[in-house]
């Protein structure tokens, strides 16, 4: 789906609360009271600088007085499904009660009845196709994968994929997780093949894996991890990462170094991510009212300031209720022109060829 029909759907896919959906407490204020008698939310997954989360969850301490537990913020989207099944009768701290996933993992978390349906107030604004009918899980966010360069290493800044593979790039190029766990490399794998496969969908997992084959032979591959302060002090100069945490980065390290955030001529890939509550959550009122927040107008204008698309963006502008500086500061919407929104289906399917053969066709051990 084109990036322009997608921005369509948001507004035109509108879903009707239906009457057999999760009813939360009678009223905001009931939902509040149990939440407090609960005491605490526990998180995990949530680095302060994805998405403006630092900033969202202050927000939402301040506004409910709850305990916030954040548990690995580091954590890839497969690590946040493991954290379920290993704490299915643990009501103690390290038993998360909320996930934010990638949107492939939404469906094969609801068949192994890994998550508990909740339907949040703002619930008709959100697209049909970034929910769960049932209201196992709903979309949050999305952005453009994109990279993030360190100026003062690398002067002249790939424009697209292949450049990767340029010998001036030794021992310069990292991805921003484990692409046998993280939702977020996985991306950039299949981003990389999509532009490799001249957009073919359906060669693209494949083809990503044989680009990064190369990039490794190259010597231009850096196992490790990219993060801000890998990216500043020139372990990983070139990081392939979610548009909004290369942006917020830059603004964080305010030019020491420079950052540079290119969005590739091709294999421009959109992804969205999503919201659930484990079916095991020990704080499930906390929970709920999480929700509630972060679908709030308040909530949905806290990931924008993060440089997130909130998957309420359309609703919101509509409204008139997102502030010209937020949309001033916002990527021009040319590099998003062209994006590629993969079903569920393909992100199943190139999710399975990434994972599992990263060992055997790359064989680089990301740490």
């Amino acid at each position: 789906m084109s990036f322009k029909l997608f921005l369509a759907s948001t507004i035109a896919a509108q879903a009707v609360l239906c009457a057999s959906a999760p009813a939360f407490a009678a009223s905001l204020d009931e939902l509040v009271a149990a939440a407090k008698a609960e005491g605490k939310l526990t998180t995990i997954a949530l680095p302060h600088d994805w998405c403006g989360y630092g900033a969202v969850i202050e927000g939402f301490k301040a506004k409910y007085g709850l305990e916030v537990n954040e548990l690995n913020p580091d954590a890839g989207s497969g690590d946040e499904i493991e954290a379920i099944k290993a704490n299915k009768g643990n009501t103690g701290d390290q038993a998360p009660d909320v996930i934010d996933v990638g949107l492939s993992f939404g469906p094969s978390a609801k068949a192994e009845g890994l998550l508990q349906p909740y339907k949040v107030s703002t619930w008709d604004t959100i697209p049909d196709s970034a929910k769960d009918a049932d209201g196992h899980w709903y979309g949050d966010y999305y952005g453009v994968m994109s990279f993030g360069i360190n100026k003062d290493l690398v002067k002249e800044s790939p424009a697209d994929w292949a450049d990767l593979l340029k010998p001036e790039l030794a021992n310069a190029v990292a991805l921003a997780g484990d692409p046998r766990v993280s939702s977020q490399a996985i991306s950039a794998v299949f981003a990389a093949g999509l532009s490799a496969a001249g957009g073919d969908v359906a060669k693209a997992g494949e083809a990503g894996l044989d680009f990064f084959k190369d990039v490794v032979a190259k010597g231009n591959f850096v196992p490790v991890i990219g993060k801000s302060a890998s990216l500043a002090q020139g372990t990983t100069p070139i990081i392939a990462a979610w548009d909004y945490n290369l942006l917020s980065w830059r603004d964080t390290l305010a030019g020491n170094p420079p950052i540079d955030v290119v969005v590739p001529k091709t294999g421009v890939l959109a992804g969205v991510y999503i919201q659930a509550i484990s079916a095991y959550a020990p704080h499930p009122n906390a929970a709920k009212l999480w929700m509630e927040y972060l679908y709030s107008d308040e909530g949905q204008l806290g990931w924008l300031k993060g440089y997130c698309h909130p998957i309420r963006f359309n609703d919101l502008a509509k409204n008139g209720k997102i502030p010209q500086e937020l949309l001033d500061k916002l990527p021009p919407a040319e590099g998003y022109a062209n994006a590629v929104f993969p079903t569920l289906d393909e992100q199943a399917a190139y999710n399975e060829t990434i994972t599992k053969n990263w060992d055997s066709v790359v064989g680089a051990d990301v740490k």
